[in-house]
């Protein structure tokens, strides 16, 4: 630890202290989740991951990603097949690779948004939030941490 007597400031208290949190100040991405889904994210196959929807139509559905590409949108063939107007055919595509999940927008209307903004494609971690349309789904994976 540095000395800081040295440290002259009249109007600051003395510094030799660390604050310490409570750990439920410190979120935990899988707050919110009932028993079920909780028992879903950790019953994950290595190399995977699931999405719930959070907020739309189908709210409380559940995806599973456990292929290198998935398509979301509203095309009837589309893995996450997500019926609204709000949704393009083809809307997003979800990439698994070596250092885990990302999401890509494919020229949708209405775009694609993580955590509350416009992506293109973006890196995905565990409770992150990825609206497609009026569909809100929370991301979680098999491997903490990584996503």
């Amino acid at each position: 630890m540095s000395d800081l007597s040295g440290f002259n400031n009249a109007n600051s208290e003395d510094v030799t202290s660390t604050q310490r949190f409570a750990d439920d100040l410190i979120e935990d991405p899988k707050d919110g989740l009932d028993d079920e889904e909780l028992a879903a994210v950790a019953a994950l196959p290595e190399g995977s991951a699931l999405l719930i929807v959070k907020r739309g139509p189908s709210d409380g559905s559940r995806f599973l990603l456990d292929v290198d590409v998935t398509t979301a949108g509203r095309h009837p063939n589309a893995e996450i097949f997500l019926d609204d107007v709000t949704v393009s055919r083809k809307h997003a595509e979800f990439k698994r690779d070596a250092n885990g999940f990302s999401v890509s927008d494919l020229a949708s209307l209405n775009g694609t948004y993580l955590n509350g903004s416009r992506v293109e494609t973006a890196r995905l971690r565990d409770g992150d939030e990825v609206q497609v349309g009026k569909f809100k789904l929370t991301f979680y994976s098999a491997n903490p941490g990584r996503g």
